[in-house]
């Protein structure tokens, strides 16, 4: 089947942003007195929206959390991400030649979103093409943000790739009907989690055009 459309997560697939974003919401944690590793919280948040990580942390805290904390976390994150984010290795050259049409469809929120990719760089690729869980009823891992980009985007469901590198992006996309290509960024540690929920996992961005040449050629891929 020939691909109509590539969906691109943001976090991780596109910027190498995750580590910032969660040393930050570590660091704005243990100013209200949670104190968790940037492992732990990388484990614990990594794939969810803004809402679901702000409840998460009220759970782990055992109380609400201050007023202002998530407008702090905002800021905060925006300043160290308009410092600090690079693309992952390879993106900028994949999104330049990549003649199949393409988008991104995040969990994040608009703004941020855009902070992200802008500071990458990337932003210029994506124009018009950005699709966030503000926009559906339910966030990932539900499949509607992949449906809702795929309409949007007027391509066929399973003829929709997605990029992900977690969990929980992969179950939304296969709960999509879409085929999931799982991106570890060198981690092998996570291939086998993404594997059993339906991915085909790789750990080089350079190799994506040729695994999506791959994959119109082939029909057994999960």
């Amino acid at each position: 089947m020939r691909i109509e459309l590539v969906i691109f997560d943001c976090d991780g697939v596109l910027v190498d942003s995750e580590p910032i974003m969660n040393r930050v919401l570590a660091e704005q944690l243990q100013e209200i007195g949670v104190v968790l590793p940037l492992s732990e919280v990388m484990r614990r948040f990594v794939g969810k929206t803004r809402d679901q990580c702000l409840a998460l942390a009220a759970e782990i805290r055992g109380s609400e959390l201050p007023r202002r904390f998530g407008a702090e976390w905002d800021a905060a994150a925006f300043d160290a991400l308009r410092k600090e984010a690079r693309p992952v290795a390879g993106v900028p050259e994949v999104l330049r030649d990549l003649a199949i049409p393409y988008c991104v469809a995040s969990n994040g929120m608009p703004d941020r979103v855009r902070v992200t990719l802008d500071s990458a760089g990337l932003l210029c690729y994506f124009e018009g093409r950005i699709f966030t869980s503000s926009e559906v009823a339910k966030p990932k891992p539900a499949p509607d943000l992949f449906l809702h980009a795929a309409a949007s985007m007027e391509a066929a469901p399973a003829a929709c790739v997605v990029i992900e590198d977690t969990p929980t992006g992969v179950k939304a996309a296969r709960a999509a009907g879409m085929q999931v290509l799982g991106y570890i960024g060198g981690s092998a540690s996570e291939a086998a989690v993404l594997e059993r929920n339906g991915a085909v996992v790789f750990d080089d961005m350079s190799r994506l055009p040729g695994l999506l040449q791959q994959h119109e050629q082939r029909s057994d891929i999960p």
